[in-house]
């Protein structure tokens, strides 16, 4: 297999990756490239699809080139993808009818609190193992079908869109079913991004009708769902397109799930936290759903063909990545690599407490109408503290959802796997295992998100043969074990919460 190689799409919140992975697991090519973010109204958060695809074939052509790779060399492909976002297409032209809602839109906040009115909550959440909230794909859809102005469709009027979607003439998807559709014109999801929509019943494995008849879905606008891991393929590419070889793509997880595949958390009681746009803790619970009595989400963890489903707990933090953006964005760092020499120069924050909640509180406080807060400034204040205030911020987050964890699950969680781009910050690090309390363990391949990917599709088409060779590939590059006192450590997190109390049901309709 020397001269074989499995292929990841990682098309993200920000950007999309295109890397390639040999048998060890090594990266052999990497390519990454930005795409625009769209903020049409406050609170409103949208993607350009047709920009994404296109997105897509250049970092593929540009992987392969530099790293002189012929797509005939692919044995597969993987898709991972930001989960949740949304968007409609043409079944015959595949032109998008609108740009696609991203997750961390807000739009659909009210529709949500009309739910929460209507005592619908629980009854989601028994259903789907998800909150009833604005993050997921159901209240986007609905959106779309109703209140999108088309784009891109002379023929097709605002009034026409649920009319034609109803008939079969519009699709529906999240990313990873945008980017399996142009690549192989098969209409497919998987299981775990199924598993966000807040239409799919986890215990059943199925479409709800129920929740469809709620949010006004036609099941003809619906894909197909199937394993994460799919030994049938999902389909092939075009040998007369854009990579000038059929390829089979094999594999798809949403990007978190991905990302606990490729970090070897196959077993109940395994455990990771990645640091992107958001940041997201998935622990694995085996062929049990657990149900969460302290806001975590219920979910689909991955699934290879023939094989039962496997479940984990997860708790969504919404900003913390994005909270390193912001400080570009105002000016108070240059490049994200200052962030850990500024927090390092000073004692601590001085008092000040960030709360990030640019797109609302996730996992486990769920409020749509909390927004970024800054507490205990004085004129004593400097921009140091501002830094240091923010990745503390991401370490108290990450807290609040391992108590959570904990106490759902009924286990200690001894040492948590990290991956994502912060995590090359030894800073962060350090006070992750401060402030949780617990190691923090980095892996060498830190791109776990793209890596699960490939593990799927290469299991699927052979090219690995079992779960203890990806196993063998993981290596440690740097562990971090807690140093703060724990009782200073519990007096920081304290204040922290109140801090969060601030920050909660900021935003109201009307009010600037």
């Amino acid at each position: 297999m020397g001269d074989s190689y499995v292929g990841a799409i990682d098309q993200g919140t920000t950007g999309t990756r295109f890397m390639v992975f040999d048998h060890g697991g090594q990266v052999v090519a990497d390519a990454y490239e930005r795409h625009e973010q769209i903020y049409p109204e406050p609170g409103w958060v949208e993607h350009d699809p047709v920009e994404i695809w296109e997105t897509t074939k250049r970092v593929i052509a540009a992987a392969l080139e530099e790293a002189g790779l012929d797509a005939t060399q692919l044995a597969a492909l993987g898709i991972t993808n930001q989960r949740e976002t949304t968007l409609v297409w043409d079944a015959a032209t595949g032109d998008p009818i609108h740009n696609a809602i991203v997750w961390q839109d807000r739009r659909t906040t009210d529709r949500v609190e009309q739910l929460e009115r209507e005592g619908k909550v629980e009854w989601i959440r028994e259903k789907t193992g998800l909150e009833a909230d604005a993050y997921f794909s159901a209240t986007k859809i609905e959106w779309l079908l109703d209140e999108a102005d088309p784009i891109k469709m002379e023929r097709t009027r605002p009034a026409d869109v649920r009319d034609r979607a109803e008939a079969g003439e519009l699709l529906f998807g999240t990313i990873d079913s945008w980017l399996i559709y142009n690549l192989t014109g098969n209409h497919v999801t998987d299981v775990t991004n199924a598993s966000r929509t807040m239409l799919y019943d986890i215990h059943e494995m199925a479409w709800d009708d129920d929740l469809l008849d709620e949010f006004s879905v036609p099941e003809a606008v619906l894909p197909e769902v199937r394993p994460s891991s799919d030994e049938a393929l999902y389909g092939t590419t075009d040998p007369d397109g854009f990579l000038g070889a059929e390829v089979p793509v094999a594999g798809a997880l949403g990007d978190q799930q991905a990302a606990l595949f490729g970090q070897t958390c196959f077993d109940a009681g395994d455990a990771k936290n990645t640091y992107g746009t958001g940041s997201f803790f998935l622990l694995n619970t085996g062929t049990e759903a657990v149900e969460s009595d302290h806001g975590l989400l219920t979910t689909v963890g991955f699934q290879r063909s023939g094989e039962p489903v496997r479940y984990a707990l997860e708790g969504s933090i919404f900003v913390t990545g994005a909270a390193i953006e912001w400080l570009e964005d105002v000016d108070l760092i240059e490049d994200p690599t200052e962030t850990a020499e500024l927090a390092r120069s000073v004692d601590g924050t001085d008092g000040v407490y960030v709360v990030p909640a640019f797109t609302g509180l996730g996992a486990p406080h769920w409020d749509g109408r909390a927004r970024g807060t800054i507490v205990g400034m004085t004129r004593g204040t400097r921009r140091e503290h501002i830094v240091r205030a923010t990745l503390e911020a991401i370490a108290y987050q990450t807290r609040d959802v391992a108590e959570a964890m904990e106490a759902d699950a009924g286990v200690e969680i001894g040492s948590l796997k990290v991956d994502g781009g912060a995590v090359k910050n030894n800073f962060l690090c350090q006070l992750q295992a401060d402030i949780v309390g617990t190691d923090i363990v980095r892996p060498e391949v830190d791109e776990t998100t793209a890596l699960g990917a490939a593990y799927a599709a290469g299991l699927a088409v052979g090219y690995w043969d079992s779960l203890e060779e990806l196993r063998a590939n993981w290596h440690v590059d740097a562990a971090f074990e807690p140093e703060m006192d724990p009782d200073r450590a519990d007096a920081r997190h304290d204040r922290w919460l109140d801090a969060v109390e601030c920050a909660k049901g900021w935003a109201r309709d009307g009010v600037d």
